[in-house]
């Protein structure tokens, strides 16, 4: 009897995870060409040997332009950033938005373990050398805030600026973490291997795309963006490998020491962010050596979309304010 029903079980669950599969499916999407249409701007694609792996990057300014590193978060990918790289790219900064391992185009190792945070920081390090830079600024979002951080702590020499979007510093969320049960459960869920890439595919991506679409200001994920996003997640069973951060990373197991930034970082927090509570935010300033948070007065968790233009002035500021020629 037990084992018939275990039988049934199984027989149930490989139903869903079909029925997951072939509702999740998308054609395959040139995001690139996309963004190209809809905002003018001549960006460009390539990728990269870095970091024992292949990393898909979009590239937008003249060559010669300061280079400013991108990094999205969960569960975006570059295409998060094209209009805050078309505002700067108009600067006349050089802007590299990555793929970052797991995600979209990028390669996708089989071990959660290839997506620890020192792992993903070594990525943004090789990503710019390996395209001409040995230093530069990196700018981060929601899970790509971490990585911002990670890398500036772990590779200051390397980092002219830290600037961060909606992500305090690891330590501060290490130390204060109020988060309400509507956080926790939902980073409780994508710890749990192979199941959440499944459940997220079901409905045409409906749990993603709703949660999306409740959080942001209206009109931000549009059915052209979601087709982008539905293609970028769907693209070599990326989602299982986005949530795999989270499996690598439930503690902070790199040796930061204090965990005080030393170069020059600043943290921007939108209004209406429904992920990170102002209380994080501000618990950060304690880390930084040269660094502080600014509030926007408006947006979202999702505002490096819904107010591109802002956010490009914002980075811009922080960047003419940075000393290029000395290291910390």
């Amino acid at each position: 009897m037990k084992g018939k029903v275990i039988m049934i079980g199984l027989a149930i669950l490989a139903f869903v995870v079909a029925v997951g599969y072939m509702s999740g499916r998308q054609p395959d999407r040139d995001a690139v060409v996309a963004a190209r249409k809809e905002l003018g701007t001549a960006f460009r694609e390539a990728f990269v040997d870095a970091n024992g792996v292949r990393l898909h990057v979009v590239i937008a300014g003249p060559d010669d332009g300061k280079p400013i590193l991108l990094l999205h978060g969960y569960p975006e990918f570059w295409y998060a950033w094209r209009g805050v790289m078309a505002n700067l790219a108009r600067k006349g900064y050089r802007v590299i938005a990555l793929d970052q391992r797991g995600y979209n185009r990028s390669a996708k190792p089989g071990s959660a373990s290839s997506y620890r945070l020192d792992i993903l920081a070594k990525d943004v390090v090789d990503v710019a050398a390996a395209l001409g830079h040995e230093r530069f600024v990196v700018v981060g979002h929601d899970f790509g805030g971490q990585v911002t951080w990670w890398t500036a702590l772990l590779h200051p020499r390397k980092v002219v600026g830290a600037l961060v979007v909606n992500k305090p510093h690891p330590y501060a969320i290490r130390d204060v973490r109020p988060e309400g049960e509507a956080i926790s459960w939902y980073r409780t869920f994508l710890r749990v291997p192979w199941l959440p890439g499944h459940v997220a595919r079901y409905g045409n991506w409906g749990l993603l795309e709703k949660n999306l679409q409740d959080t942001s200001e209206p009109g931000t994920f549009s059915k052209q963006v979601m087709d982008q996003y539905k293609a970028a997640w769907d693209h070599d069973g990326a989602i299982h490998s986005m949530g795999a951060w989270y499996q690598a990373n439930a503690k902070f197991d790199a040796d930061v020491g204090a965990g005080l930034v030393a170069v020059p970082a600043r943290l921007l927090l939108a209004k209406n962010d429904a992920f990170s509570p102002p209380e994080l935010a501000f618990a950060s300033e304690q880390y930084f050596e040269k660094g502080d948070v600014r509030e926007l007065g408006i947006g979202t968790h999702w505002v490096i979309q819904e107010h591109p233009r802002l956010i490009a002035e914002e980075i811009d500021k922080f960047v003419d304010d940075l000393e290029w020629a000395s290291n910390p």
